[in-house]
């Protein structure tokens, strides 16, 4: 029998953003640990290093690049890997195992969707698995030498679909098997994950999709089971279950009129969060906060939409004022200087210029140059 999660009353849209601020390190930035950042928003996008780096840098105080890539390639206490929404992603070492179970199923299922086209049989596939585990077994092998030294091991059928689709790391990455290594020179490399990450007992898909779903309502709480299936890339029947098991642990809250759920734990925390004045951030291209949920209008008006989620899935930076996107900048490395040129979508005020003139400098420091911000009209 199916329970329902108890509504627990009216909650205002300020204190929905106080509360995801807060959550996200981005209300009052004061700890300068990458890992515990990638732990908190569960996992930090990365096909853009740069921009990965930024949005970890954009919650913490005094943090170095060198500590980002020194976690990810040296103490191995992050991890650069393919995950949700079939993306790349940075995430706590420690905790692969529980996004690598809960996201599988989809992912693998959406894999092999696309080979069957190819005709490719389970057989092929576990050729193709055990060729890339025999190549990795000696280290880190670059992307190109990889897949050319996978074609020979694997069928025609396979072959072709290296040739039409994917690179031979597709299927390895999201089974789990396999996370990106240190790149070589301009050049990606992939590790095996039983040689990179410490061992340990993965979990069950039931125990890491019900964890990832605490987790996610934690950090983008009150949510919706379709603000999870979004964000999470997990089909929504197949969301469901983690989510109906969850009941008990969830109550729901109206926001605005529309129903979603928090965890019951955090009822008190989002009640007692006070209105946000007019804190600024800088946030970089594909920054977590702004992708975790299916609907927008809470982040963005209308009218400004298309100018923050742009064409072929990319997400521009942006300037966030008050926990809502109030415009979008962009940045170049000039003669030791970051030129940072800001585009509001309104009139801006003196006191949010200044905050966005602070943090552009918190962005250069970062960078280790100097800062020069341009205003450009709403």
């Amino acid at each position: 029998m199916k329970t329902a999660a108890k509504l627990a009353g009216e909650i205002s849209p300020q204190q929905v953003a106080a509360f995801r601020l807060a959550r996200h390190h981005l209300h009052d930035a004061k700890g300068n640990d990458p890992i515990e950042i990638c732990r908190d928003v569960c996992g930090v996008q990365a096909q853009v290093m740069l921009a990965a780096h930024l949005n970890i840098a954009a919650r913490t105080r005094g943090l170095s690049p060198e500590r980002i890539e020194g976690a990810l390639w040296q103490e191995r206490t992050l991890v650069k890997t393919l995950c949700m929404r079939q993306t790349v992603h940075l995430l706590p070492a420690e905790e692969f195992h529980i996004y690598a179970a809960a996201v599988r199923r989809s992912r693998v299922t959406a894999v092999e969707r696309i080979m069957a086209r190819f005709r490719i049989t389970a057989a092929d596939r576990e050729a193709l698995l055990g060729s890339i585990l025999e190549i990795l077994k000696a280290g880190p092998v670059a992307n190109l030498e990889l897949t050319a030294r996978v074609r020979p091991r694997v069928s025609g059928r396979v072959r072709a679909w290296m040739d039409r689709v994917w690179n031979a790391n597709r299927l390895a990455l999201v089974e789990g098997l396999i996370c990106y290594g240190p790149n070589l020179g301009q050049q990606v490399t992939f590790v095996r994950v039983d040689q990179w990450l410490p061992r340990t007992r993965p979990p069950s898909e039931s125990e890491a999709k019900r964890e990832l779903l605490r987790k996610y309502l934690r950090a983008y709480g009150p949510a919706t089971l379709r603000d999870f299936s979004h964000w999470s890339g997990i089909p929504v029947n197949e969301a469901r279950e983690p989510w109906e098991a969850s009941a008990g642990e969830r109550v729901q809250v109206k926001v605005e009129g529309r129903e979603a759920s928090v965890l019951r734990e955090d009822l008190r925390e989002l009640r007692a969060r006070e209105v946000m004045g007019q804190r600024v951030c800088l946030l970089a291209a594909f920054d977590p906060y702004v992708l975790a949920h299916a609907q927008k209008e809470h982040l963005v008006h209308p009218r400004s939409y298309k100018r923050v989620f742009r064409s072929l899935g990319w997400v521009a930076p942006v300037v966030l004022v008050g926990g809502s996107i109030a415009g979008t900048w962009t940045h170049r490395l000039r003669r030791g200087c970051a030129e940072i040129s800001v585009q509001p979508f309104g009139r801006v005020s003196r006191a949010v210029r200044g905050g966005i003139e602070e943090q552009a400098e918190d962005v250069a420091r970062f960078l280790g140059v100097k800062a020069a911000v341009l205003f450009s009209r709403g």
